[in-house]
């Protein structure tokens, strides 16, 4: 149950006149049962479907892939085609991969007994319930709807720690005002400096005032969390003592205001219900930074959590190589608000992509030579974490093969159309006669499935609903696909500057980073927005703008000539992604454009499937990113 946020302002400040009753049944009335404690190890067979039906992909294909390289007159054009043979190549393994997760993920949910759920497990009769300090971070977000979600834990031993990075005075108000209605149960920290971002401010928390408590969990300032959350994480915990974490369920906040949250919510839900459950038995289960109970010993051991912006996935991995797993389960849920912007959708996904970067840049090496990490759990690691980090040569994908292979390869010809009794011609540029060796129908078809894998889980979530499913994938594509030259930029200004940012979501201030000075002439001012924009890439600057305009145009206008139209649905929301930024995801202009680049890839897909021939090669890098 939750509720609207204006259903929170006339609340009473008695934790005794919460809504909602304490809903766990009482301890002395529960009998004790078995409990299926996590597996020491994850069961390899996941990754080996996928590198064997990979490898077969391979064997079957790759000779004629391989022979497109006889085209070849000159080491530029070699490199071309070998560029486009081995983004073939990924983009086939991260599409078999998606698959595969789908399946397994279907299998594991009809297999009885299996251990993402709690069941009926409570502390033993008579047993003391634990300490458990209840981490709330925020930093000019703060969301009281979500804070009341925290003190109205049915547990009976806890407290709340407000650990405040803001900045505001305003917010810092509305924070200490919280906390006074609650004496005893919420305390303020504020921390004298903001090292390290989110990382730095719950190890300043856990180390100078959360002290004693053996168990802790971390709220995001928007979320929302389940009354028995507490009363349910705590007995997993305590039943398995090598348990370093208990990651919980997510849903999209039902009570969402924002029509942008309305619309792509739904699949937050269907994320966490087909990748998240079968890390318990078949990959590595990964502390995702929020509604989650934690093991303070494995937090002491590994010496705080890493300072890095993926302080969540730092901390899983090092846990594990001392022993501990993480624990995924699904019969505990929370709901978190999806972005309420199109500007803050894209300030979280830069922070992401940096992040993720970070993460890559300083933790890989250390994860492929952890000795205690199998690897079926370092593969589970890398392959979503390393999708970000790709998107780069995505980008160069597009490059190749829409600028590069023309070039090099391309013939001009012209199209007929013929209406009625009147024919129209219209010139356009094709790739040459040795490539129609790829046009064939069990080409198209492996085309196909590295273009839907990474939607198969939200066509088989909403298949039953065809209306809700077709307004999803076009709100979807109209968003997420667009991504692209923004998370190539993320890239790119990571591996310059070497450095990732916490850029808060919530975070409406944000904007005040950017303003220009005005007293150090026009070098001076051009300097220091290149050293800002390398530093941040933040959405709101116009190089970052400017950059997604640009490919839009660019490559929109390849399209044209070369008459790829599913390539340019995906332009066309390579645009729009930016003007959404500033118009908002309600404006007229918008609501009826969101649908465009999704029906021109259709569109693009039905005329390929009707000809078999000149089939659009960005079919091979959409579907990656996607």
């Amino acid at each position: 149950m939750v509720q609207s946020k204006h259903q929170t302002n006339g609340l009473q400040a008695s934790f005794l006149d919460a809504p909602w009753p304490p809903v766990a049944t009482p301890r002395t009335e529960v009998e004790t049962h078995t409990f299926v404690r996590q597996r020491a190890k994850p069961k390899p067979w996941l990754y080996l479907t996928v590198f064997v039906l990979w490898v077969g992909a391979l064997v079957w294909f790759q000779p004629r892939l391989l022979s497109l390289l006889d085209m070849s007159y000159s080491a530029a054009s070699w490199l071309a085609l070998a560029s486009f043979i081995f983004f073939i190549d990924l983009a086939w393994l991260y599409g078999l991969y998606n698959l595969a997760v789908v399946f397994f993920a279907w299998g594991y949910k009809l297999t009885p007994g299996n251990s993402g759920k709690t069941g009926n497990i409570r502390l033993n009769p008579g047993q003391e319930a634990p300490a458990v300090a209840l981490l709330y971070t925020t930093c000019n977000d703060f969301v009281e709807e979500s804070v009341l979600s925290c003190v109205r834990q049915d547990y009976s031993n806890f407290t709340v720690y407000m650990l405040d990075d803001s900045s505001d005075p305003a917010y810092q108000l509305r924070v200490d005002r919280f906390a006074n209605r609650f004496p005893g149960r919420v305390k303020v920290v504020r921390r004298p400096d903001r090292r390290a971002f989110k990382a730095g401010n719950m190890n300043y928390g856990l180390g100078n005032v959360a002290t004693e408590e053996p168990y802790f969990a971390i709220a995001d300032a928007d979320e929302i969390l389940p009354p028995d959350f507490l009363t349910k994480l705590v007995p997993v915990m305590e039943a398995d003592p090598m348990c370093g974490f208990v990651q919980a369920n997510h849903r999209a906040n039902p009570n969402a205001e924002s029509p942008l949250a309305k619309d792509l919510g739904v699949g937050i839900d269907l994320h966490w219900k087909w990748y998240q459950p079968l890390r318990n038995d078949y990959g590595f289960v990964m502390f995702l930074g929020h509604g989650a109970l934690l093991r303070r010993k494995c937090w002491e051991e590994i010496g705080g959590f890493p300072e890095i912006v993926s302080e969540d996935l730092g901390y899983a991995i090092h846990i594990r190589e001392l022993g501990y797993r993480g624990r995924f389960i699904e019969d505990v849920v929370c709901y978190e608000d999806f972005p309420d912007t199109v500007r803050a959708f894209r300030i979280r996904h830069m922070k992401w992509t940096r992040g993720t970067c970070e993460f890559l840049a300083k933790k890989m090496g250390w994860l492929l030579r952890a000795k205690n990490i199998t690897w079926s759990e370092k593969l589970d690691i890398l392959f979503p974490t390393l999708n970000l980090p790709l998107t780069i040569l995505y980008f160069f994908f597009m490059v190749d093969a829409n600028l590069l292979l023309p070039y090099f390869f391309g013939k001009s010809q012209v199209l007929t159309w013929v209406w009625g009794s009147t024919e129209f011609t219209f010139p356009v540029f094709s790739l040459g006669e040795g490539f129609e060796r790829i046009y064939s129908l069990d080409f198209f078809l492996i085309t196909m499935l590295t273009f839907f894998a990474p939607v198969l889980c939200f066509i088989a979530g909403l298949a039953h609903r065809p209306v809700k499913l077709f307004r999803f994938l076009s709100h979807s594509t109209a968003a997420y696909a667009a991504l692209g030259p923004l998370s190539a930029i993320g890239v790119l200004t990571y591996m310059i500057s070497g450095k990732a940012i916490f850029l808060v979501t919530g975070d409406t201030q944000q904007a005040g980073h950017y303003g220009a000075a005005t007293d150090l002439g026009w070098r001076g001012r051009w300097k220091e927005s290149w050293q800002r924009f390398i530093q941040r890439s933040h959405p709101d600057t116009w190089p970052v703008q400017g950059f997604e305009i640009a490919s839009a145009l660019i490559f929109g206008v390849v399209c044209i000539f070369m008459f790829q139209i599913s390539f340019f649905g995906l332009c066309l929301a390579f645009a729009l992604l930016p003007l959404m930024h500033h118009l908002g995801w309600t404006n007229r202009l918008v609501r009826a454009l969101v649908y465009a680049p999704f029906l021109l890839i259709l569109a693009g897909i039905v005329l390929s499937g009707l000809s078999l021939f000149g089939m659009q090669t960005v079919f091979f890098g959409y579907g990656f990113h996607f």
